[in-house]
């Protein structure tokens, strides 16, 4: 059982682009950290939805970028630091255009891929935040701040979903909503 000094250290793994990164991250590190994360979403959907040429998955990588927004604020409550100023000022700060996933997504613009590249690399990206957003809340003592790791958890799970279908769309592959159809016959 963790002790109450204990409340503001935890250890968890995090799992980043660059590999696992085991160490101790307050509570205030780890709200950080998933603003980082929350942030390059953010800006990873609003320039894949600027360039889609398909309409639907323009609006799919609009609301995904707007959700991020949300998962954003919900850290802002939470959030001690200065680093990121407001919650206005971080939605506005310049984009971390070294992100190894936006460097991605600028690539696959100049490739002509920008639909189906922009979907792959965000279904990648999702999965790694459940598991680092899951990892977080086991970590978390304050139940309040759990919730909210626990919260955007789900949420990420149906960007998961939402990003699936999306994705088989353009691919042109079944719709699920259509499986039994085909398979039927």
């Amino acid at each position: 059982m963790l002790t109450k000094k204990d409340s503001w250290i935890y250890c968890i793994q995090f799992i980043s682009m660059g590999g696992i990164m085991g160490r101790e991250y307050s509570l205030q590190e780890a709200v950080a950290l998933a603003l980082k994360a929350e942030k390059d979403s953010m800006d990873f959907y609003r320039r894949a939805a600027s360039v889609a040429k398909d309409e639907r998955a323009k609006k799919v990588l609009e609301l995904l970028a707007n959700e991020e927004v949300g998962h954003l604020k919900a850290f802002f409550a939470h959030y001690k630091g200065t680093e990121y100023g407001d919650v206005q000022s971080c939605i506005n700060a310049p984009v971390d255009t070294k992100n190894p996933t936006y460097v991605k997504l600028e690539k696959a613009i100049t490739e002509d891929m920008v639909e189906q590249k922009a979907l792959e690399l965000a279904l990648f990206e999702e999965k790694e935040c459940i598991g680092q957003y899951t990892q977080l809340a086991q970590g978390v003592v304050d139940p309040a701040v759990r919730a909210v790791f626990e919260r955007i958890v789900q949420e990420t799970q149906g960007h998961y979903a939402l990003i699936e279908s999306e994705y088989a769309h353009i691919m042109g592959m079944v719709h699920e909503s259509d499986q039994d159809t085909f398979v039927r016959e």
